[in-house]
């Protein structure tokens, strides 16, 4: 099992998307272990961030991520990562495909939603940014048997 950070976005708080967005996520099978809405910090944002300082971009981004509340998630699951990095779909909506949910809401080159953890080196340090000893939980759900077929002794 994986687990990843995944950013519903201020344009996806302020478009109401949140519900949505989640859905998403969880009827894929992914398992929520942590949420939370907040505002991100000028600090938290740079040190999320730190990667990109020397881009172009990177002022508007730090922006755009401190204006307005954020719901962040540790998603959990096999194959977390590309998983929901594929529902995710293409970074700008008017390139992603339909059936992403960047391709179904969104058309923006600035604005894209959601963000997702691209590696697990890169989930780890996010995740620590954004939640606490203890914010993500662990705990069995009844319907994971249905969600993966384990009976090879491991979920496949």
């Amino acid at each position: 099992m994986e687990t990843t950070l995944i950013i519903l976005k201020p344009d996806a708080v302020q478009r109401a998307l949140v519900g949505s967005v989640i859905a998403r996520f969880e009827q894929k099978g992914l398992q929520i272990v942590g949420m939370k809405l907040m505002r991100i910090s000028q600090e938290l944002a740079a040190t999320h961030y730190k990667d990109h300082a020397s881009k172009p971009f990177y002022a508007g981004l730090v922006r755009f991520m401190t204006s307005e509340p954020v719901v962040v998630m540790a998603l959990r699951g096999v194959g977390a990562i590309n998983v929901c990095r594929n529902l995710m779909g293409a970074t700008f909506g008017s390139k992603a495909a339909a059936g992403t949910i960047r391709g179904d809401f969104g058309i923006s080159n600035s604005f894209n939603l959601v963000h997702g953890s691209d590696g697990p080196e890169a989930a780890a340090r996010e995740l620590s940014l954004f939640f606490a000893k203890g914010e993500v939980v662990e705990y069995s759900r009844a319907g994971d048997c249905w969600v993966y077929d384990a009976t090879g002794g491991a979920p496949e």
